[in-house]
């Protein structure tokens, strides 16, 4: 193993979730100017977290509830439009070969006149 590789300077510092206000003291090196006293009376650097294991859902058990019975509809929707959008790009290019025929057939016709 590689010598001198670990930071030296791990202290106590207090982890504080932004969501519930639940605290924890553990060694870190995290470089940080906020401090609190903790629930022992001392007080320590302040990290302040937005998850932390009290609130993540794999912790908790709690599971988030995704939009799960409107996946299908969302599917078919967008099946749909796309299928709507096909039908509108095949009749555009239907007008336009139409155009281009009667065009064909207007020069035809000036040019037999002649």
């Amino acid at each position: 193993m590689k010598k001198d590789i670990h930071p030296k300077n791990y202290r106590p510092v207090v982890f504080q979730d932004l969501n519930n206000g639940f605290m924890f003291l553990t060694r870190s090196t995290v470089a940080t100017t906020d401090t609190i006293k903790y629930e022992d009376g001392n007080e320590y650097p302040l990290v302040k977290v937005h998850i932390s294991s009290s609130t993540h859902p794999f912790f908790t058990g709690e599971e988030r509830v995704l939009d799960i019975e409107g996946r299908v509809d969302k599917f078919k929707a967008r099946a749909k439009a796309a299928e709507a959008a096909r039908e509108n790009r095949m009749k555009a290019a239907q007008k336009q070969e139409a155009r281009k025929t009667a065009k064909a057939e207007k020069a035809e016709a000036k040019k037999s006149e002649k």
